[in-house]
């Protein structure tokens, strides 16, 4: 019998601790990973694609495989812009769009820096580690922070001190620091298997633009064109094999746009060599967008060009413009502009059949020329809107330098109460070593007729005469007019 109850007290034993054993490894122990709040990172990011528009704005869709445990349960998405609009971000599941529910969002941005850690362990203690001048030993003292407002206030023992020389060590970062922005979920998944989830964000920070090279012929009749995108991210984020697409367009926003940042593009500027477009251009919605067809990575802090479009031989056609006044004459009395600078204007089709005809983004367009030595020398720059195909794009390059205009009010009369007549003189002289043409451009105000001219004007606006003047090399040529005005 004893030795009966021996064996069955050692069973009963053995049965209890194989029980305890299994209880211990079905039922999940405290603190375990299943009650921790899940992190994403980068390692997992799958696919990313960057949309830009040209108003300092970006679109993110971020791709990433996780495991995420079935329920309900905490999920920390890192590696996002800093600019994020936290109440623009949006996450779906890319295997069972049921599957996936938000139950809360988080934006934490409070992150690490020295002050913040300084601050945090007001009251604590800390250890100094430095190296006594005297013994040349390297010590660690245990110190109390006391106070952080203009600099660290230790207590040490009894005696109280600042300016400490010593490298303060933190015994580990707490825990509402973070070292990155991150986005904090509650989430509620039903999948067992991984999930594949897509994040989409508009960020702040990131922004492109067009810029142009212009290269004149001698003749300044033709022209290569070579055009750059350039992006500009200070959006926070490294954007690694990004699918890129630029959005261009008057895209509203409910704030102030942001100014551009004035960057030169660093084109060569020898002649444009034809290559087959980077980017596929299409109508969207009231904008257009360019998708480029390769991925890039766009890194943090950095200035990225890329070639949008280049074509050789562009028919473009110099004009000399001549504005007679900026404003319009209303009495005898009124202020006139004697002397206005004749303007120099360059302008080109935007054409298909002259190896152009996609939409041009708005941006910054620098021409150059060659001098007589072969060198490039640059001539202007103007800023040009969003140009769509077949319309015009005209160019302010400067001012002349050897054609000159003066312009005077001649003659000034009230017919009747409401009706007037005026008559003007415009000289333009010609220092020029080749014969130029003149447009001049006359504002005239109210319902006018012009009732005596020197020369052929068009009425190319209801309040605008223009007139073509030839002025021969070395010589001086007259405009005058009057024209009757009823108010």
């Amino acid at each position: 019998m004893n030795m009966k109850r021996k064996y069955h007290h050692s069973a009963l034993a053995a049965l209890l601790f194989v029980g305890i054993a299994w209880g211990m490894s079905a039922a999940p122990a405290m603190g375990d990973e299943s009650s921790k709040a899940m992190a994403t990172g980068l390692r997992d990011q799958t696919g990313v694609a960057v949309t830009i528009y040209n108003v300092n704005l970006g679109l993110v869709k971020d791709q990433r495989k996780i495991s995420l445990n079935k329920g309900i349960g905490e999920l920390r998405f890192m590696d996002v812009a800093s600019q994020i609009i936290p109440t623009s971000v949006s996450i779906r599941s890319l295997v069972d769009p049921k599957s996936l529910q938000i139950l809360e969002q988080n934006y934490e941005y409070d992150l690490l820096n020295p002050q913040k850690l300084l601050d945090k362990y007001v009251g604590k203690e800390v250890k100094l580690y430095y190296k006594n001048p005297y013994t040349e030993r390297e010590e660690i003292v245990t110190a109390t922070l006391l106070s952080n407002n203009g600099g660290p206030i230790f207590k040490i023992g009894e005696e109280i001190t600042f300016g400490h020389p010593g490298r303060v060590i933190f015994p580990k970062v707490p825990d509402n620091l973070i070292s990155k922005p991150t986005l904090v979920w509650l989430l509620e998944n039903d999948l067992s298997q991984a999930q594949r989830i897509e994040a989409t964000y508009l960020t702040n920070g990131i922004n492109w633009r067009a810029d142009y090279v212009v290269t004149l012929n001698d003749k300044d009749d033709r022209a290569d064109l070579s055009g750059w995108v350039t992006i500009d991210n200070k959006s926070g984020a490294t954007y690694q094999d990004a699918k890129l697409k630029l959005i261009a367009g008057d895209v509203n926003r409910v704030r102030d746009e942001w100014e551009y940042k004035d960057k030169m593009v660093r084109a060569a500027m020898g002649e444009a060599k034809k290559a087959e477009p980077q980017f596929k251009e299409e109508e969207f919605f009231e904008y257009h967008i360019y998708t480029l067809q390769r991925p890039a990575t766009i890194k943090e802090n950095q200035t990225k060009q890329i070639s949008l479009v280049t074509a050789n031989a562009i028919p473009v056609k110099k004009e000399l413009i001549y504005y007679g006044a900026q404003s319009y004459y209303r009495s005898q009395y009124g202020e006139v502009i004697s002397n206005q600078k004749v303007g120099v204007f360059v302008e080109l089709a935007n054409k298909k059949e002259h190896n152009l005809g996609i939409p041009l983004p708005k941006g910054t367009i620098r021409v150059y020329k060659n001098d007589k030595e072969g060198s490039l020398q640059f001539v202007g720059e103007d800023a040009i809107d969003h140009t769509p195909k077949d319309e015009k794009v005209r160019i302010k390059l400067g001012d002349a330098f050897d054609v000159v205009g003066s312009r005077k009010q001649i003659d000034w009369k009230k017919i009747a109460w409401d009706t007037y007549e005026a008559a003007f003189e415009v000289s333009l002289r010609n220092h020029k070593k080749e014969d130029v043409v003149v447009r001049v451009i006359e504002p005239i105000p109210g319902d006018w007729e012009m009732i005596s001219s020197s020369h052929e004007h068009a009425k190319t606006e209801a309040s605008t005469a223009e007139f073509t003047l030839p002025v021969p090399k070395d010589k001086e040529t007259k405009l005058t007019y009057r024209a009757r005005m009823r108010f």
